[in-house]
């Protein structure tokens, strides 16, 4: 796998990602892991990030 198709690839993930995170924004699911419930603004969070890391890995 060449550099070019390894961004590609890791930026979709990551703004697979982004997406689920502003969905869970949107409607308000709750994630409870290990039974600790993940507060809301963990996705805006998860948003931001993931977004960052999608777009840095889509540009060009």
């Amino acid at each position: 796998m060449n550099n070019n198709t390894y961004r590609k690839v890791t930026g979709t993930v990551f703004a697979v990602v982004a997406v689920m995170h502003a969905l869970r924004l949107i409607s308000g699911w709750e994630v409870v892991f290990n039974g600790w419930a993940i507060p809301i603004w963990f996705s805006l969070v998860g948003v931001v990030f993931a977004g960052c890391l999608a777009w840095n890995g889509l540009k060009k």
